[in-house]
């Protein structure tokens, strides 16, 4: 490598990591161009032209990336995230689950940052199937997201509203009770716990965790209108 393309690639590098891609982009399209084997420059310029919204020339780098070095774990999930973008949900869940696999293998243990990233991929994937009334698909989405990381409650929040949208509503209560054990007062939880127990016909437990709720959050406007809704229901009449 001549001095030119080294200070480009140096400068390259410092502006990506700056987040200042408009300026990164030529000096790392320069090394790019050289045809150098330096699979991160791919890498850092998929990132920028996916930032640009250039899914095609993201693709493409990463693609480049994963050519060079095809255990490229960081590339892999980029492609995913673009394949995802486009709308390629197949090849983004094959990649997720390459990526996965490629680093299980001995001596190639998922660190943190890998397994979180892992985890929200798998949750926009059960995303799509829940906003698609494909709840079952979801619900095995979002345990893969959850078995990345068993602690984010806001995936587990989600996993509870797919169960309850299937029909599931005793193992949805279950994964609300998990949620409200990590955190009592976690306020989406709450309220997706009386809204699961009216659904299951206890609009006695429904309204008492309602109650609850508004005893330590008064004008919380959800918490309000739910208890109306409940206790309206409640107060009709009987058909015998």
């Amino acid at each position: 490598m001549d001095d030119t393309l080294r200070e480009a690639l140096a400068t390259g590098r410092e502006l990506y990591r700056q987040k200042d891609y408009v300026r990164a982009e030529p000096h790392l399209g320069q090394v790019a161009a050289a045809k150098l084997p330096y699979a991160d420059v791919h890498n850092m310029l998929g990132v920028i032209y996916h930032d640009f919204g250039q899914f095609s020339k993201a693709q493409a780098s990463f693609e480049e990336a994963l050519r060079i070095n095809p255990a490229y774990t960081e590339a892999s999930l980029n492609l995913a995230v673009t394949y995802n973008d486009m709308g390629r949900y197949a090849e983004a869940r094959d990649l997720y689950l390459g990526a996965l696999t490629s680093s299980s293998r001995p001596g190639g243990k998922l660190d943190s940052f890998v397994m979180g990233k892992l985890a929200n991929m798998y949750a926009d994937i059960a995303e799509v199937f829940a906003s698609s009334g494909a709840f079952e698909e979801a619900i095995g989405e979002y345990r893969r997201a959850l078995a990345m990381r068993p602690t984010f409650i806001d995936l587990r929040l989600r996993l509870a509203q797919s169960l309850r949208d299937a029909g599931r509503a005793e193992e949805a209560l279950r994964e609300l009770r998990a949620i409200l054990t990590q955190n009592a007062d976690y306020l989406p939880a709450r309220l997706g716990l009386s809204l699961t127990l009216f659904s299951t016909g206890d609009a006695v437990a429904a309204l008492a965790e309602l109650e609850s709720i508004l005893v330590q959050h008064p004008d919380n406007p959800r918490a309000r209108v739910y208890r109306d809704m409940i206790r309206e229901h409640a107060s009709r009449p009987k058909i015998i």
